[in-house]
């Protein structure tokens, strides 16, 4: 009597598996891949999915920031802004770009007027976007800011803005209107199948309307099975204290926060080959 055959034949690479997401090393049943995997996929399929068409409630989201002890100081003035971009709906935001990367009349109006009312020349405007996965920026949101609140202590805040339908770039119009010195825009970023739920952040420098990505730094998949809180707040500080330093972002800002290196970033620097 022969040993019964395994109906699914393992794969060498399968150990790696311990290191990464990606699906790798699956094996295979017959000629197929074997059906957990497949129901597996499928199901990282459909959450990707729904991370694109769901709605992104700002209202829930904003009134959970201010019951948040440690961001009182950022809410006390002036509660969260609530703004839409030019894209009226999810469909018309999928096909037209350009119309979320631009406010649209009455979020324009909102910010002109708060402009208008207050002489303050802010340091930072923190922009929360949809962008193409509103369950990133729900989940991700405030665990981000709780853990950037503990660096940025001093610096004089925008009101935090709400965008629906939003694209990186409409935190350009949002940092000119507001007059703020740079924008931090967090962002749901394009799901992948094993990460429906990555946030991405953008730091631009003076932001304002026609800028392109080469003004920008990112910082991508921030989320817990990604990149952490604390360290995604850490670079992001790094890179904040740079720009406000140097006066730029984007190419010309480089995100040396891991080097052991000790840079001098000081317009009087000399190169010391030739000094």
């Amino acid at each position: 009597m022969t040993e019964k055959e395994e109906p699914v034949t393992e794969n060498a690479w399968r150990k790696l598996k311990a290191f990464t997401d990606a699906r790798v090393g699956l094996g295979r049943a017959g000629v197929s891949v074997p059906t957990k995997h497949l129901l597996a996929f499928q199901l990282a399929h459909a959450q990707a999915i729904d991370a694109v068409h769901t709605q992104l409630d700002t209202d829930a989201l904003s009134k959970a920031l201010m019951e948040q002890d440690w961001a009182k100081n950022w809410t006390k003035n002036c509660a969260p802004l609530l703004l839409h971009s030019r894209a009226t709906d999810r469909a018309t935001y999928l096909q037209r770009p350009d119309y979320g990367r631009r406010l649209d009349d009455e979020s324009a109006h909102q910010l002109d007027e708060h402009r208008d009312s207050t002489s303050q020349h802010y340091d930072l405007a923190i922009v929360v976007i949809d962008g193409l996965s509103s369950l990133a920026v729900e989940q991700n949101t405030l665990p981000f800011l709780q853990a950037l609140s503990d660096h940025i202590n001093g610096w004089n805040l925008a009101p935090i803005c709400f965008v629906k339908q939003g694209r990186v770039a409409i935190g350009d119009d949002v940092c000119e209107r507001l007059n703020a010195k740079c924008v931090l825009v967090l962002i749901g970023e394009r799901p992948g199948l094993s990460s429906p739920d990555s946030l991405g952040l953008y730091l631009t420098w003076g932001g304002k309307v026609g800028y392109t990505d080469a003004y920008r730094n990112c910082i991508s998949n921030v989320r817990p099975a990604g990149l952490v809180y604390q360290e995604a707040a850490r670079k992001a500080f790094y890179l904040l204290n740079e720009a406000r330093s140097l006066k730029l972002s984007g190419v010309k800002l480089k995100d040396r926060s891991d080097d052991d290196v000790i840079v001098d970033t000081s317009k009087e620097s000399k190169n010391f080959l030739i000094s």
